[in-house]
Protein backbone atom coordinates (compact mmCIF):
# COMPACT_ATOMS: atom_id res chain seq x y z
CA UNK A 1 0.00 0.00 0.00
CA UNK A 2 1.66 3.67 -1.23
CA UNK A 3 2.21 5.52 2.18
CA UNK A 4 3.95 9.00 2.67
CA UNK A 5 7.13 8.39 0.74
CA UNK A 6 5.34 6.79 -1.95
CA UNK A 7 2.96 9.49 -2.31
CA UNK A 8 6.08 12.08 -2.16
CA UNK A 9 8.12 10.14 -4.55
CA UNK A 10 4.61 10.38 -6.95
CA UNK A 11 4.49 14.48 -6.80
CA UNK A 12 8.33 13.91 -7.41
CA UNK A 13 7.60 12.28 -10.61
CA UNK A 14 4.54 14.10 -12.12
CA UNK A 15 6.93 17.64 -11.28
CA UNK A 16 9.75 15.96 -13.75
CA UNK A 17 8.04 14.29 -16.19
CA UNK A 18 5.86 16.61 -16.85
CA UNK A 19 7.84 19.91 -16.39
CA UNK A 20 8.29 20.75 -20.22
CA UNK A 21 5.36 18.92 -21.07
CA UNK A 22 2.07 21.38 -22.16
CA UNK A 23 -1.17 18.96 -22.11
CA UNK A 24 -4.69 20.24 -23.78
CA UNK A 25 -7.84 18.89 -24.55
CA UNK A 26 -10.57 16.88 -21.71
CA UNK A 27 -9.55 14.85 -18.97
CA UNK A 28 -10.75 11.82 -19.31
CA UNK A 29 -12.35 9.38 -17.18
CA UNK A 30 -12.53 5.60 -17.54
CA UNK A 31 -16.24 4.24 -17.87
CA UNK A 32 -15.77 1.97 -14.47
CA UNK A 33 -14.73 3.89 -12.21
CA UNK A 34 -16.66 5.45 -9.27
CA UNK A 35 -15.23 8.88 -8.93
CA UNK A 36 -16.26 11.72 -9.50
CA UNK A 37 -16.06 13.36 -13.62
CA UNK A 38 -13.60 16.35 -13.76
CA UNK A 39 -15.23 18.99 -15.49
CA UNK A 40 -12.04 20.62 -17.51
CA UNK A 41 -11.55 20.95 -20.80
CA UNK A 42 -8.68 24.20 -21.94
CA UNK A 43 -6.31 24.03 -25.15
CA UNK A 44 -3.38 24.42 -23.02
CA UNK A 45 -2.51 23.81 -19.41
CA UNK A 46 0.44 22.51 -17.38
CA UNK A 47 -0.08 20.15 -14.72
CA UNK A 48 2.61 20.15 -11.47
CA UNK A 49 2.00 18.35 -7.90
CA UNK A 50 2.62 18.18 -4.58
CA UNK A 51 2.25 15.70 -1.61
CA UNK A 52 0.96 15.61 1.92
CA UNK A 53 1.28 12.68 4.08
CA UNK A 54 -0.82 9.95 2.22
CA UNK A 55 -2.53 12.78 0.19
CA UNK A 56 -1.23 14.11 -3.48
CA UNK A 57 -2.44 16.99 -5.08
CA UNK A 58 -2.41 17.68 -8.94
CA UNK A 59 -2.84 21.52 -9.95
CA UNK A 60 -4.24 21.99 -13.69
CA UNK A 61 -3.29 25.69 -14.71
CA UNK A 62 -4.34 27.16 -18.25
CA UNK A 63 -1.31 29.14 -20.16
CA UNK A 64 -2.12 32.36 -21.11
CA UNK A 65 -4.53 33.11 -23.79
CA UNK A 66 -5.91 29.20 -23.60
CA UNK A 67 -9.29 28.29 -25.13
CA UNK A 68 -12.18 28.09 -23.14
CA UNK A 69 -10.57 30.41 -20.47
CA UNK A 70 -10.80 28.46 -17.44
CA UNK A 71 -9.45 29.00 -13.59
CA UNK A 72 -6.90 26.72 -12.26
CA UNK A 73 -8.55 22.93 -11.31
CA UNK A 74 -6.91 21.15 -7.97
CA UNK A 75 -7.78 17.60 -7.36
CA UNK A 76 -6.12 15.57 -4.25
CA UNK A 77 -5.66 11.98 -4.69
CA UNK A 78 -5.71 9.26 -2.26
CA UNK A 79 -3.92 6.26 -3.32
CA UNK A 80 -5.89 3.56 -1.94
CA UNK A 81 -3.95 0.13 -2.11
CA UNK A 82 -2.77 0.16 -5.68
CA UNK A 83 -2.22 3.87 -6.87
CA UNK A 84 0.01 5.53 -9.01
CA UNK A 85 0.65 7.71 -11.88
CA UNK A 86 2.52 6.94 -15.28
CA UNK A 87 3.83 8.68 -18.10
CA UNK A 88 3.22 6.69 -21.12
CA UNK A 89 2.46 7.04 -24.90
CA UNK A 90 -1.35 7.40 -25.97
CA UNK A 91 -1.41 4.23 -27.60
CA UNK A 92 -0.06 2.49 -24.71
CA UNK A 93 -2.78 2.86 -22.57
CA UNK A 94 -2.24 0.61 -19.43
CA UNK A 95 -5.55 -1.20 -18.71
CA UNK A 96 -6.19 0.71 -15.12
CA UNK A 97 -5.70 3.74 -15.95
CA UNK A 98 -8.92 5.01 -14.05
CA UNK A 99 -7.97 9.01 -15.24
CA UNK A 100 -6.09 10.22 -17.76
CA UNK A 101 -4.82 13.55 -19.18
CA UNK A 102 -3.61 14.24 -22.48
CA UNK A 103 -0.71 16.38 -23.92
CA UNK A 104 -1.53 18.98 -26.51
CA UNK A 105 -0.14 18.52 -30.61
CA UNK A 106 2.18 18.97 -32.29
CA UNK A 107 4.77 17.47 -29.55
CA UNK A 108 4.78 13.53 -28.50
CA UNK A 109 1.41 12.43 -27.81
CA UNK A 110 1.50 11.21 -24.25
CA UNK A 111 -0.72 10.57 -21.81
CA UNK A 112 -0.01 11.26 -17.83
CA UNK A 113 -2.52 8.38 -16.22
CA UNK A 114 -3.83 7.24 -12.59
CA UNK A 115 -3.50 3.85 -12.47
CA UNK A 116 -5.71 1.99 -9.74
CA UNK A 117 -5.59 -1.76 -10.12
CA UNK A 118 -7.69 -2.42 -7.16
CA UNK A 119 -9.57 0.94 -7.37
CA UNK A 120 -9.31 1.56 -3.78
CA UNK A 121 -8.18 5.17 -5.17
CA UNK A 122 -9.97 8.15 -4.78
CA UNK A 123 -9.92 11.78 -6.17
CA UNK A 124 -12.15 15.02 -5.10
CA UNK A 125 -12.63 17.93 -6.69
CA UNK A 126 -11.89 21.52 -4.91
CA UNK A 127 -7.94 20.98 -3.79
CA UNK A 128 -8.65 20.81 0.16
CA UNK A 129 -6.80 18.36 1.94
CA UNK A 130 -8.93 15.75 3.91
CA UNK A 131 -10.34 17.11 7.04
CA UNK A 132 -9.04 15.66 10.08
CA UNK A 133 -5.37 14.40 8.44
CA UNK A 134 -2.74 15.65 11.07
CA UNK A 135 0.40 17.15 10.10
CA UNK A 136 2.91 15.96 7.50
CA UNK A 137 5.24 13.55 9.21
CA UNK A 138 8.43 14.36 6.36
CA UNK A 139 7.73 17.90 5.71
CA UNK A 140 5.70 19.06 9.04
CA UNK A 141 7.80 17.77 11.75
CA UNK A 142 7.90 20.22 14.89
CA UNK A 143 3.67 20.36 13.94
CA UNK A 144 3.16 16.90 14.06
CA UNK A 145 5.55 16.06 17.19
CA UNK A 146 3.58 19.06 18.86
CA UNK A 147 -0.01 17.77 17.97
CA UNK A 148 0.96 14.25 18.94
CA UNK A 149 2.54 15.07 22.49
CA UNK A 150 -0.39 17.53 22.90
CA UNK A 151 -2.91 14.94 22.34
CA UNK A 152 -1.97 12.28 24.68
CA UNK A 153 -5.21 12.05 26.43
CA UNK A 154 -6.86 11.06 23.33
CA UNK A 155 -8.40 7.78 23.35
CA UNK A 156 -7.07 7.06 20.32
CA UNK A 157 -3.35 6.57 22.34
CA UNK A 158 -5.07 3.49 24.40
CA UNK A 159 -4.85 1.54 22.03
CA UNK A 160 -1.36 -0.57 21.16
CA UNK A 161 1.47 1.28 19.70
CA UNK A 162 1.17 -0.63 16.52
CA UNK A 163 -2.74 0.56 15.78
CA UNK A 164 -2.00 4.11 16.78
CA UNK A 165 0.75 4.54 14.09
CA UNK A 166 -1.57 4.27 11.63
CA UNK A 167 -4.03 6.69 12.86
CA UNK A 168 -3.82 9.76 10.41
CA UNK A 169 -4.94 11.92 12.59
CA UNK A 170 -1.52 12.13 14.09
CA UNK A 171 0.81 10.10 12.18
CA UNK A 172 -0.06 11.00 8.87
CA UNK A 173 2.15 9.08 6.20
CA UNK A 174 2.42 6.10 8.30
CA UNK A 175 1.77 2.92 6.89
CA UNK A 176 2.09 -0.63 7.43
CA UNK A 177 5.33 -1.48 6.62
CA UNK A 178 7.30 1.96 8.19
CA UNK A 179 5.44 1.24 11.45
CA UNK A 180 6.86 -2.33 11.38
CA UNK A 181 10.25 -1.00 11.00
CA UNK A 182 10.15 2.07 13.35
CA UNK A 183 9.28 -0.64 15.92
CA UNK A 184 11.86 -2.87 15.30
CA UNK A 185 15.07 0.01 15.28
CA UNK A 186 13.95 0.23 18.81
CA UNK A 187 12.92 -2.75 19.83
CA UNK A 188 9.61 -1.86 20.95
CA UNK A 189 6.74 -4.66 21.46
CA UNK A 190 4.39 -3.49 19.18
CA UNK A 191 1.27 -4.81 22.22
CA UNK A 192 2.90 -2.00 24.53
CA UNK A 193 -0.02 0.66 24.87
CA UNK A 194 0.58 3.67 23.11
CA UNK A 195 0.19 6.60 25.84
CA UNK A 196 2.78 4.42 27.87
CA UNK A 197 5.57 4.48 25.03
CA UNK A 198 5.11 8.14 24.23
CA UNK A 199 4.68 9.87 27.82
CA UNK A 200 8.22 9.50 28.09
CA UNK A 201 8.94 11.41 25.65
CA UNK A 202 7.05 14.77 27.20
CA UNK A 203 9.89 14.64 29.78
CA UNK A 204 12.92 14.48 27.24
CA UNK A 205 15.09 17.56 26.95
CA UNK A 206 18.32 18.02 25.90
CA UNK A 207 21.10 19.19 28.14
CA UNK A 208 21.40 23.33 28.13
CA UNK A 209 25.17 22.71 28.66
CA UNK A 210 25.15 20.80 25.16
CA UNK A 211 26.33 22.51 22.03
CA UNK A 212 24.26 22.27 19.08
CA UNK A 213 26.59 19.53 17.37
CA UNK A 214 26.36 17.67 20.59
CA UNK A 215 22.83 17.89 20.36
CA UNK A 216 22.24 16.93 16.57
CA UNK A 217 24.89 13.64 17.48
CA UNK A 218 22.71 12.61 20.51
CA UNK A 219 19.44 12.84 18.34
CA UNK A 220 21.41 10.60 15.27
CA UNK A 221 22.41 8.47 17.86
CA UNK A 222 19.92 7.77 20.15
CA UNK A 223 16.73 8.76 17.77
CA UNK A 224 12.94 8.41 19.50
CA UNK A 225 10.12 7.25 18.38
CA UNK A 226 8.57 10.13 16.36
CA UNK A 227 11.87 11.00 15.68
CA UNK A 228 12.38 8.02 13.61
CA UNK A 229 8.65 8.63 12.22
CA UNK A 230 10.22 11.74 10.62
CA UNK A 231 13.55 9.74 9.50
CA UNK A 232 12.91 6.43 8.01
CA UNK A 233 10.04 8.03 5.50
CA UNK A 234 12.98 10.12 4.07
CA UNK A 235 15.35 6.97 3.98
CA UNK A 236 12.51 6.06 1.83
CA UNK A 237 12.38 9.02 -0.69
CA UNK A 238 16.27 9.32 -0.65
CA UNK A 239 16.38 5.77 -1.98
CA UNK A 240 14.53 7.37 -5.48
CA UNK A 241 12.44 5.39 -8.18
CA UNK A 242 8.81 4.77 -7.07
CA UNK A 243 9.44 2.99 -3.46
CA UNK A 244 7.47 0.43 -2.64
CA UNK A 245 5.30 -1.17 -4.51
CA UNK A 246 4.59 -3.45 -7.73
CA UNK A 247 4.85 -0.25 -10.08
CA UNK A 248 8.13 0.31 -9.15
CA UNK A 249 11.08 -1.69 -11.43
CA UNK A 250 13.02 -4.44 -10.70
CA UNK A 251 15.99 -2.09 -9.62
CA UNK A 252 13.85 -0.11 -7.22
CA UNK A 253 12.42 -3.09 -5.84
CA UNK A 254 15.34 -4.17 -4.81
CA UNK A 255 17.21 -1.54 -3.18
CA UNK A 256 14.00 -1.28 -1.51
CA UNK A 257 14.30 -4.69 -0.67
CA UNK A 258 17.64 -5.02 0.27
CA UNK A 259 16.78 -1.57 2.95
CA UNK A 260 14.18 -3.46 4.88
CA UNK A 261 14.59 -4.76 8.20
CA UNK A 262 11.51 -6.63 9.65
CA UNK A 263 8.75 -6.24 7.42
CA UNK A 264 8.59 -9.51 4.94
CA UNK A 265 12.14 -10.15 6.02
CA UNK A 266 12.59 -14.21 7.13
CA UNK A 267 12.36 -15.17 10.26
CA UNK A 268 10.00 -12.17 11.73
CA UNK A 269 6.43 -12.64 12.98
CA UNK A 270 3.35 -11.41 11.58
CA UNK A 271 -0.10 -11.16 13.54
CA UNK A 272 -3.26 -9.20 11.84
CA UNK A 273 -4.64 -7.00 13.96
CA UNK A 274 -8.26 -6.22 14.63
CA UNK A 275 -8.69 -4.18 11.09
CA UNK A 276 -7.36 -7.37 9.41
CA UNK A 277 -3.95 -5.82 8.49
CA UNK A 278 -0.99 -7.63 9.15
CA UNK A 279 1.99 -6.24 11.67
CA UNK A 280 5.25 -7.84 11.58
CA UNK A 281 7.52 -7.65 14.66
CA UNK A 282 10.46 -9.54 15.84
CA UNK A 283 9.62 -11.73 18.94
CA UNK A 284 6.89 -14.59 19.36
CA UNK A 285 3.13 -14.47 18.57
CA UNK A 286 1.18 -13.42 21.74
CA UNK A 287 -1.81 -16.42 21.63
CA UNK A 288 -4.57 -16.78 23.95
CA UNK A 289 -4.05 -18.94 26.51
CA UNK A 290 -5.34 -22.93 26.24
CA UNK A 291 -7.90 -24.06 28.30
CA UNK A 292 -7.40 -26.09 30.72
CA UNK A 293 -6.60 -30.08 29.74
CA UNK A 294 -9.21 -31.03 32.96
CA UNK A 295 -11.69 -27.94 32.47
CA UNK A 296 -14.50 -30.84 31.20
CA UNK A 297 -13.66 -33.06 34.48
CA UNK A 298 -13.94 -30.08 36.35
CA UNK A 299 -16.92 -29.04 34.74
CA UNK A 300 -18.51 -32.85 35.35
CA UNK A 301 -17.04 -32.88 39.32
CA UNK A 302 -19.43 -29.63 39.70
CA UNK A 303 -22.15 -31.08 38.73
CA UNK A 304 -22.45 -33.73 40.81
CA UNK A 305 -20.81 -31.89 43.73
CA UNK A 306 -17.51 -33.60 44.14
CA UNK A 307 -15.43 -31.14 46.01
CA UNK A 308 -11.54 -31.62 44.76
CA UNK A 309 -8.80 -30.70 47.26
CA UNK A 310 -6.47 -28.47 46.45
CA UNK A 311 -3.23 -30.16 44.47
CA UNK A 312 -0.27 -31.64 46.43
CA UNK A 313 3.13 -29.68 46.18
CA UNK A 314 5.35 -30.48 43.22
CA UNK A 315 7.88 -32.25 45.90
CA UNK A 316 4.82 -34.32 47.37
CA UNK A 317 5.70 -38.07 47.49
CA UNK A 318 2.22 -38.92 46.49
CA UNK A 319 3.18 -37.44 42.76
CA UNK A 320 6.25 -40.03 42.64
CA UNK A 321 3.65 -42.97 42.91
CA UNK A 322 1.79 -44.01 39.64
CA UNK A 323 -1.72 -43.03 39.26
CA UNK A 324 -4.79 -45.34 40.76
CA UNK A 325 -6.12 -47.57 38.12
CA UNK A 326 -9.41 -46.64 37.91
CA UNK A 327 -12.54 -48.59 36.78
CA UNK A 328 -13.99 -47.26 33.39
CA UNK A 329 -17.05 -45.37 34.07
CA UNK A 330 -20.99 -47.03 33.89
CA UNK A 331 -23.08 -45.50 31.86
CA UNK A 332 -27.14 -45.60 32.04
CA UNK A 333 -28.47 -44.72 29.13
CA UNK A 334 -25.70 -43.44 27.36
CA UNK A 335 -25.21 -41.21 30.18
CA UNK A 336 -23.32 -40.93 33.54
CA UNK A 337 -25.94 -41.77 35.97
CA UNK A 338 -26.59 -38.79 38.52
CA UNK A 339 -25.85 -41.38 41.39
CA UNK A 340 -22.45 -42.56 40.66
CA UNK A 341 -19.79 -40.82 42.81
CA UNK A 342 -17.01 -39.62 41.24
CA UNK A 343 -13.01 -40.67 42.29
CA UNK A 344 -10.54 -37.82 42.15
CA UNK A 345 -7.04 -38.48 41.95
CA UNK A 346 -3.81 -36.95 40.85
CA UNK A 347 -1.37 -38.06 38.33
CA UNK A 348 2.46 -37.78 37.89
CA UNK A 349 2.21 -34.72 36.12
CA UNK A 350 -0.10 -32.84 38.75
CA UNK A 351 -3.44 -33.05 36.53
CA UNK A 352 -6.53 -34.23 38.12
CA UNK A 353 -7.79 -37.46 37.04
CA UNK A 354 -11.36 -38.19 37.61
CA UNK A 355 -13.52 -41.02 37.09
CA UNK A 356 -16.53 -42.53 38.23
CA UNK A 357 -17.40 -46.04 40.63
CA UNK A 358 -18.85 -48.70 39.73
CA UNK A 359 -22.07 -49.55 41.45
CA UNK A 360 -21.68 -51.72 44.87
CA UNK A 361 -21.99 -54.98 43.91
CA UNK A 362 -25.63 -56.49 44.16
CA UNK A 363 -27.54 -57.49 47.37
CA UNK A 364 -27.99 -61.34 47.97
CA UNK A 365 -30.87 -61.48 49.46
CA UNK A 366 -34.22 -62.50 48.37
CA UNK A 367 -36.10 -60.21 46.46
CA UNK A 368 -39.56 -59.15 46.81
CA UNK A 369 -41.23 -60.75 44.07
CA UNK A 370 -39.06 -64.36 45.41
CA UNK A 371 -40.43 -63.97 48.93
CA UNK A 372 -44.03 -63.86 47.76
CA UNK A 373 -43.85 -66.50 45.73
CA UNK A 374 -42.23 -68.47 48.26
CA UNK A 375 -44.94 -67.41 51.05
CA UNK A 376 -47.54 -68.59 48.38
CA UNK A 377 -45.84 -72.13 47.94
CA UNK A 378 -45.53 -72.63 51.70
CA UNK A 379 -49.85 -71.70 52.08
CA UNK A 380 -50.35 -74.07 48.71
CA UNK A 381 -48.97 -76.66 50.93
CA UNK A 382 -50.24 -76.98 54.01
CA UNK A 383 -53.66 -76.05 52.65
CA UNK A 384 -53.34 -79.26 50.46
CA UNK A 385 -55.16 -82.52 51.14
CA UNK A 386 -52.89 -85.68 51.64
CA UNK A 387 -52.09 -87.90 48.71
CA UNK A 388 -52.38 -85.06 46.39
CA UNK A 389 -49.62 -82.97 44.70
CA UNK A 390 -48.96 -80.53 42.31
CA UNK A 391 -48.48 -82.18 39.17
CA UNK A 392 -51.09 -81.11 36.53
CA UNK A 393 -53.02 -83.41 34.91
CA UNK A 394 -51.68 -85.41 32.09
CA UNK A 395 -54.83 -85.08 30.37
CA UNK A 396 -55.97 -81.58 30.90
CA UNK A 397 -54.82 -78.86 28.42
CA UNK A 398 -51.47 -77.96 28.48
CA UNK A 399 -51.01 -74.70 29.64
CA UNK A 400 -47.91 -71.95 28.69
CA UNK A 401 -45.81 -71.85 31.54
CA UNK A 402 -44.54 -68.24 32.43
CA UNK A 403 -41.49 -66.75 33.86
CA UNK A 404 -39.41 -69.83 32.66
CA UNK A 405 -36.88 -67.72 30.37
CA UNK A 406 -33.25 -67.73 31.76
CA UNK A 407 -32.60 -64.66 33.21
CA UNK A 408 -36.03 -63.19 33.63
CA UNK A 409 -35.70 -63.12 38.03
CA UNK A 410 -32.48 -61.72 37.85
CA UNK A 411 -34.17 -59.02 35.35
CA UNK A 412 -37.17 -58.41 37.52
CA UNK A 413 -35.18 -58.31 40.22
CA UNK A 414 -31.98 -56.86 39.80
CA UNK A 415 -29.70 -60.27 39.95
CA UNK A 416 -27.84 -62.28 36.86
CA UNK A 417 -28.50 -65.65 36.43
CA UNK A 418 -25.11 -66.68 37.46
CA UNK A 419 -25.66 -65.71 41.05
CA UNK A 420 -26.53 -68.19 43.33
CA UNK A 421 -30.04 -68.91 44.38
CA UNK A 422 -31.76 -68.99 48.03
CA UNK A 423 -33.44 -72.01 47.33
CA UNK A 424 -33.77 -75.84 45.35
CA UNK A 425 -36.41 -75.30 42.52
CA UNK A 426 -38.70 -78.62 42.10
CA UNK A 427 -39.86 -79.73 38.87
CA UNK A 428 -42.73 -77.38 38.30
CA UNK A 429 -40.34 -74.54 38.91
CA UNK A 430 -41.93 -73.13 41.32
CA UNK A 431 -39.47 -72.48 44.83
CA UNK A 432 -39.32 -75.83 47.55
Amino acid sequence: MPEGPELHLASQFVNEACRALVFGGCVEKSSVSRNPEVPFESSAYRISASARGKELRLILSPLPGAQPPQEPLALVFRFGMSGSFQLVPREELPRHAHLRFYTAPPGLRLALCFVDIRRFGRWDLGGKWQPGRGPCVLQEYQQFRENVLRNLADKAFDRPICEALLDQRFFNGIGNYLRAEILYRLKIPPFEKARSVLEALQQRRPSPELTLSQKIRTKLQNPDLLELCHSVPKEVVQLGGKGYGSESGEEDFAAFRAWLRCYGMPGMSSLQDRHGRTIWFQGASPTKRNPRPHSRVLRTEWRYGCLLSPPPPLHSPALAAPPRQLPYPKRVGGVVGPNQPLNCSLSPSGTRVSSIQDPSPPSKAPSRTRRAKRDLSKRTATQQPEGTSLQQDPEAPTVPKKGRRKGRQAASGGLSSSLPETGSTGEDGMVA
